[in-house]
């Protein structure tokens, strides 16, 4: 019984993603020009985006935490869910390429003119660069060292590039360039009871891989130092 409430938290995150599909197809949304149907999209793309950049900020935090403690299971537990961010990421592009494709044409049309899609790109490639550093340092403490500072500068570079550029120029994003958001967009309470619990329950999922990946770490670390 006890092994059920401590991993709560595991089974809330399968409800409400399963809840987040299954109303993501089923409400009733608002008939709005452009976009139509493919508002359903805000129940996938848009959580799994936020879902990510709460990794993110985990990993930041985790790898602070070792220039500070030294621990290598603060490095371990960094690298490991900036590598489950790192896949949402490419999941949340996914989406949002689809959803793009549908309400603004072609992929010409947007790929190389919306500093949001573009931000997208070179935030993406600032953490592959991050992993790829990660396997070009052989000692263990040098590499844990140099990716924790990596990790501020990645994270900060990230930050910019998708949410405060788009804000300063032209965006086809909602509520960046002078585009209204989905607030403007009537984002009412039905929309929010789907959107809401898609972003904790996708949080949630990323957590739980990432710690799933980081006890296999340190088994593999166990193994190899036996």
């Amino acid at each position: 019984m006890s092994f059920y409430f401590k991993n709560w938290w595991k089974y809330l995150s399968g409800v409400l993603i399963a809840y987040a599909i299954v109303m993501g197809f089923l409400i009733k949304v608002p008939a709005l020009p452009v976009l139509n149907e493919t508002i359903r999209n805000l129940f996938f793309h848009v959580p799994i985006w936020f879902a990510m950049m709460i990794l993110l900020v985990i990993s930041l935090v985790n790898g602070l935490k070792y220039l500070s403690t030294g621990n290598m299971k603060n490095d371990y537990l960094s690298v490991e869910m900036a590598r489950v961010a790192i896949v949402f990421g490419l999941l949340g592009f996914a989406t949002g390429t689809l959803w793009a494709n549908y309400t603004w044409g072609s992929v010409s049309d947007w790929l190389v003119k919306d500093p949001k899609v573009l931000g997208s790109m070179l935030g993406m490639l600032v953490y592959f660069a991050y992993f790829v550093l990660r396997g070009s340092i052989n000692n263990e403490e040098q590499r844990a060292k140099i990716s924790a500072v990596y990790n501020v500068f990645g994270f900060a570079m990230f930050f910019i590039f998708i949410w405060i550029t788009p804000r300063l120029t032209d965006s086809l994003h909602p509520g960046n360039g002078g585009n209204p958001g989905f607030n403007a967009y009537d984002m009412d309470s039905k929309l929010r009871l789907v959107f809401y619990p898609a972003v904790i329950g996708y949080t949630l999922l990323g957590i739980w891989i990432g710690s799933i990946l980081f006890r296999m770490r340190l088994i593999n670390e166990k193994f190899e130092n036996d």
